[in-house]
């Protein structure tokens, strides 16, 4: 018995890790991703339009479920599953995110503010008319490529014939791998407008583009405030564009005013309108502005309507700029025209795409026009045999009567063959014997129906004949010159245009950047208060003055400040979170305060607070740290007035925490103690001044297994007493030492 060979092909493994990774990257771009630039269309938009438009789900009839659509779509054309069809089939009705919608959406398919639509099993949908008119039209005369979907039981168009470029009116987003689109959305109008004037000039440049696409036309409107970089824009297929919403303002009786946003940036769709109102309400509560007397927002189906209340002596230029510059209502949008062309991803200019468009529309046209006269010169020798058959029309039925089956008079018409037939004369089977018919022709005859014999049928006849004849010269005028074809096509775009065109909703122009002068705050003193549980709060310093007694016995920190100041917070990690005290909520005295971790980068699970302080406080003061291996430092509080939320306060060896922070400007020395026990008094002069992020020198001499537990600063007549063993112990009768020498244990 024979053993099979097995042939081992040994591959370098980064090898097959690159091709595969490859062959995946471009299945995502190309069959998933990035639209086509020919139609505008992802693959799973082309498949659900199409089969749509295969279940006859035409705008003139009735709506069908989205979860049949779905269903059909995914068992015949698109095996990815039913979100992504249906995500597809959503957006694609939604008039707020495509310049034209080409699902006519029957029931819940969300709103502009991010409501999600209902599931597929509730919604109904059907093709919009544009979509079957303008994009599904022509598809039964061989105007695209059909090949085999992904299981070769069907067939499916490679690309729909779509007679405008979709890819400018609709837009595209998408991410693939290693690469993204995002085309804005434009006029329909100045886009076929555009096409007719490239088609009209090929040389034409983008600037010329531009006469007539005056820039992008999102659906929600708002200002494209960057006029001067479309042109680059335009020309490189990438850049951004600025985009502001429309904000008016509306005067009241008693001297108030309305500040109402009637259009939004078309990046603030969704949960970002959400977000607006959120990041408005914070600019009222963090006190950058007091002129906001309340927001509503009254958006409905009709459209966006977000309403700020003002107050009377409002500048209300001042506050529109803040909320340019503070808010999403003025956004960026990065443009970045990537499209499938020739069957691979690129970045395409403006021209390219309607360049790309033209020789596709002129591509459907020549194969459309030359099916249209096969068609017709098939209809031509069916007329021309049936004519020349009423002309003989006599013999014909002699023929008939004569003959004993379908096939003997066939072969009569088309060669001659008179065999087997009787004739009433020779004269009859001489002329038989003449006749020439085609195949064709022949068939017709024989199918011909005895009321065509009519006078009136006979002259209907030669008219059709001589239309058809018209057809035949006029589509291969169309065929023959690249004239003729441009005029049908112009044709048709005029009427799209006609029928389908809107008005710009977008303005595009040149605005200067928003400026605004943020009212200074007027400064007053304060007290911070932090409890031991890390609740912070900022009383008035009256309030203070009355409960003085109450505020120290309850709180850890207890220190004033000014409102216009930050508060450092310094961990064990050796971390400094800074939080601005306007931030820190203005209260009564016995109000709760807020916790260190809603206002700062600070955890509370995985740090502990040392010491907090004023920047005031600290900034000419000096700062002692030491560690847990018994490190000392000396840092000047100046370094530690910082723009950052968060810095490492000093630099720690690995496994290394902070045990002490504390204040040494006016302390003489410097004690330590060990979790063994053992103390090290000496004078804080020995301690080095170094910078923020050097480790330290060291305070005592540890012995192994032993590390520092405690730290304290003493002043030079003062008595320090603390806890030690459950006695007192004074700190000052510590023999007075050196740095970086062994402690001493105490007899208690």
């Amino acid at each position: 018995m024979e053993t099979k060979q097995e042939n081992i092909v040994r591959t370098d493994y980064s090898e097959i890790m690159q091709k595969s990774y490859i062959d995946y990257a471009m299945s995502v771009i190309i069959s998933r991703a990035l639209p086509d630039v020919r139609d505008g269309l992802k693959p799973v938009q082309r498949r659900t339009l199409y089969d749509m438009y295969e279940l006859g789900i035409r705008y003139d009839r009735p709506y069908r479920k989205c979860a049949r659509i779905v269903g059909d779509t995914m068992g015949k054309y698109h095996p990815h599953g039913d979100s992504s069809i249906y995500e597809a089939l959503v957006v694609m009705a939604q008039e707020f995110k495509k310049g034209k919608t080409l699902v006519d959406g029957h029931g819940n398919f969300g709103s502009i503010e991010g409501d999600g639509a209902a599931a597929m099993r509730y919604t109904e949908a059907r093709l919009e008319k544009l979509t079957q008119e303008v994009f599904l039209e022509d598809l039964d005369k061989n105007v695209v490529d059909f090949v085999p979907n992904f299981d070769e039981t069907e067939k499916e168009p490679s690309v729909l014939p779509v007679k405008i470029p979709n890819l400018l009116v609709n837009g595209a987003e998408g991410i693939a791998v290693g690469m993204a689109t995002s085309i804005p959305p434009h006029n329909l109008g100045e886009v076929i407008d555009a096409v007719k004037a490239y088609m009209k000039d090929n040389q034409i440049s983008v600037r010329g583009l531009m006469r007539y696409i005056k820039g992008p036309d999102f659906p929600t409107g708002g200002i494209v405030v960057n006029k001067d970089d479309l042109c680059k824009i335009y020309e490189t297929g990438t850049g951004k564009l600025r985009i502001r919403g429309r904000v008016t303002t509306k005067k009241l009786k008693g001297g108030k005013k309305q500040l109402v946003i009637t259009e939004i940036p078309y990046t603030m769709l969704g949960a970002n309108i959400g977000k607006f109102l959120n990041d408005v309400a914070s600019l009222v509560e963090t006190k950058k502005t007091t002129d906001i007397v309340d927001i509503s927002n009254q958006s409905s189906k009709e459209g966006i309507r977000i309403v700020l209340e003002l107050k009377k002596d409002t500048d209300v230029e001042n506050l529109t700029n803040m909320l340019y510059k503070k808010t999403r209502l003025e956004d960026t949008f990065g443009v970045n025209i990537l499209a499938v062309a020739d069957g691979r991803p690129e970045t395409l200019s403006l021209k390219q795409v309607i360049e790309h468009h033209v020789d596709f529309l002129f591509e459907v046209t020549t194969r459309k026009y030359k099916t249209l006269l096969g068609r017709e010169l098939e209809k031509q020798e069916v007329q021309e045999g049936l004519i020349k058959a009423c002309d003989v029309i006599d013999l014909i039925i002699e023929i008939l009567r004569g003959s004993k089956n379908r096939e003997q008079v066939k072969k009569c018409l088309v060669e001659g063959n008179t065999e087997g037939i009787r004739f009433k004369t020779k004269t009859s089977e001489k002329a038989a014997k003449k006749l020439q018919f085609t195949e064709k022709q022949a068939t017709a005859i024989l199918d011909m129906r005895l009321y065509k014999l009519i006078g009136l049928e006979i002259e209907a006849l030669q008219a059709e004949y001589e239309q058809t004849m018209n057809n035949i010269a006029l589509y291969k005028d169309i065929l023959d010159h690249y004239d003729s074809m441009a005029e049908v096509i112009i044709k048709e775009l005029d009427a799209i245009k006609k029928e389908y065109s809107t008005k710009r909703r977008t303005s595009v122009e040149n605005a200067e950047e928003a400026v605004y002068e943020e009212k200074k705050m007027e400064e007053t003193e304060v007290c911070f208060l932090m409890d031991r549980f890390g609740y912070m709060k900022l009383i008035d310093k009256n309030a203070y003055e009355r409960n003085k007694e109450a505020a120290c016995s309850e709180n850890r920190y207890v220190f004033t400040c000014m409102n216009t100041d930050k508060i450092c917070l310094f961990t064990d990690s050796g971390k400094l979170h800074t939080i601005k005290a306007v931030d820190i909520p203005l209260v009564r005295f016995r109000d709760k305060g807020t916790p260190a971790d809603n206002l700062s980068n600070y955890d509370s699970a995985a740090e502990q607070i040392l010491y907090v302080a004023s920047v005031s406080q600290i900034k000419n003061d000096t700062l002692l740290f030491v560690t847990k291996t018994s490190m000392c430092k000396l840092v000047e509080g100046r370094e530690f007035d910082v723009a950052k939320r968060t810095i490492a306060s000093t630099k720690l060896a690995p496994g290394d925490e902070l045990i002490f922070v504390g204040s040494a400007g006016e302390m003489e020395q410097v004690v330590l103690q060990s979790a063994g026990g053992s103390f090290l008094r000496f004078l804080k002069q020995e301690v080095s001044t170094m910078k923020k992020t050097s480790i330290g020198v060291r305070g005592m001499r540890l012995a192994e297994g032993d590390h520092l537990e405690h730290a304290y600063l003493l002043g030079g007549h003062q008595e320090y007493t603390i806890t030690f063993r459950d006695r007192p112990y004074v700190l000052n009768k510590v023999r007075l030492a050196k740095r970086d020498t062994k402690g001493v244990r105490p007899r208690v």
